[in-house]
C-alpha cells in the first residue's frame, strides 16, 4: 500500500478521494503550527506521496529523505516553495492547483480595492473606539473608483476576472502581460495594453497578479513609487516579494502614494510593524482563496493527481516537466 504525508491539514474531501483508492494517509494535524522542517524530514522518510500546502518549504533536504518520493502535489497554485528544479533532476513530477482560485482572489482584490477608496476599515475602527459626533459634509471622505484608472500588472485568469468586476465598476483598465490579449477580449474587458512603467504612472489604483519570478522581485520599488500618482493606492494579493516592502513603506509614510492594501508579505508570514501603525494600511493574512469553494476544489486535485500517479497515470498541471 502507498503512503501519503499530508503536511498541514486540508479539507476533508481529499481524505475520501485518497482512502477510497486504498492509500495509506498520515496527514500533521497539528492546527495551531506549520510543521517543521525536522518534523517534515522525519515524517516523509518513508512516504511515497507528498501534499504540502504552500507555507512549507520543500527543499533539497527534504527531497533527498524521501527515496521512494513519486510526487509533490503542491496545495496552491503557486510553486516557489519548492526546489521544482532538484525534483526534476530526481525524476520528481511536482504540480500545483491553477484556476480554482479565480473567483475568490477577484473577489477579494475587488474587496480590498473598496474598503481601502472609501476607507471602511479605517471607518470601523473610529465606531469601534472614539466614534463620531454625527454626519458633516466633509468629514471622513473617500474616493469614488467609478471613471478612475485601473493599472493590473499580470493579466492571466485572476487579472482577467478583476478587470471584469472592475470594469462593471466603470473603472478604466490598463493592463500588462507577457503576451498582448486579442481584441474581443481587451473589448469586453474595456482594457487596453501598456507598459509597467505607463501603468505605474497613470493609474490611480494599481493591483498585482503576476507570479513571483527572478523577473518579478521587487517589480514595484522605491523608483516606481516615485513615480506613482499621489493619490494612488496599491493592492497585492498575488505574491508579497513583488512589491519591496521597504519601499512601500517609506512611499506611505512620505504621502507619495495614498494607501496600500497587503494579503501577501515580503517574509510572510512576518508583517512589518511599521505598516501596522498605518491607518491607510489594510492587511489581511493571505485570504485571498481563503473560501470554502476554493479550498475543497484544491483538495480534489491534490488528491486526484496523487492517485493518478499511484496508478500509473500522468497527473493533472505539472510544472516542472516531468514526464
Amino acid at each position: 500500500m502507498s503512503k501519503v504525508l499530508i503536511a498541514g491539514r486540508i479539507p476533508d474531501h481529499a481524505m475520501s478521494i485518497l482512502k477510497d483508492a486504498g492509500l495509506d494517509v498520515d496527514v500533521y494535524d497539528d492546527s495551531q503550527n506549520l510543521i517543521t522542517k525536522n518534523e517534515l524530514i522525519n515524517d516523509i522518510a518513508d512516504k511515497d506521496f507528498l501534499i504540502t500546502p504552500l507555507s512549507t518549504q520543500v527543499d533539497k533536504v527534504v527531497i533527498d529523505s524521501a527515496p521512494n518520493l513519486k510526487l509533490i502535489a503542491n496545495y496552491g497554485a503557486g510553486f516557489n516553495n519548492i526546489d521544482i528544479a532538484y525534483a526534476k533532476s530526481k525524476g520528481i513530477p511536482v504540480t500545483n492547483t491553477p484556476g480554482v482560485s479565480t473567483t475568490s482572489v477577484a473577489e477579494v482584490t475587488a474587496g480590498l480595492m473598496l474598503s481601502l477608496s472609501h476607507r471602511i476599515v479605517e471607518g470601523d475602527q473610529v465606531m469601534r473606539t472614539t466614534g463620531f459626533t454625527g454626519w458633516a459634509p466633509l468629514f471622513f471622505l473617500g474616493n469614488e473608483l467609478a471613471h478612475k484608472t485601473l493599472g493590473i500588472i499580470g493579466m492571466g485568469n485572476i487579472g482577467q476576472a478583476v478587470a471584469k468586476r472592475m470594469h462593471a465598476f466603470d473603472m478604466d483598465i490598463l493592463y500588462n502581460k507577457h503576451h498582448q490579449l486579442d481584441s474581443e477580449t481587451e473589448r469586453k474587458l474595456g482594457a487596453s495594453f501598456a507598459s509597467v512603467d505607463e501603468i505605474v504612472k497613470k493609474s490611480d489604483v494599481i493591483t498585482i497578479h503576476a507570479p513571483a519570478t527572478p523577473e518579478t522581485h521587487h517589480l514595484l520599488g522605491a523608483d516606481q513609487f516615485k513615480a506613482m500618482k499621489s493619490n494612488a493606492l496599491i493592492i497585492n494579493a498575488a505574491r508579497g516579494p513583488i512589491i519591496d516592502e521597504k519601499a512601500l513603506y517609506n512611499a506611505l509614510v512620505n504621502h507619495e502614494i495614498a494607501g496600500a492594501a497587503l494579503d501577501v508579505y515580503e517574509q510572510e508570514p512576518h508583517v512589518d510593524d511599521g505598516f501596522k501603525a498605518l491607518k491607510n494600511v489594510i492587511l489581511t493574512p493571505h485570504i485571498g482563496n481563503a473560501t470554502v469553494e476554493a479550498r475543497n476544489a484544491m483538495a480534489e486535485i491534490v488528491a486526484q493527481n496523487t492517485v493518478a500517479v499511484d496508478q500509473g497515470n500522468k497527473p493533472q498541471y505539472v510544472i516542472n516537466n516531468v514526464e
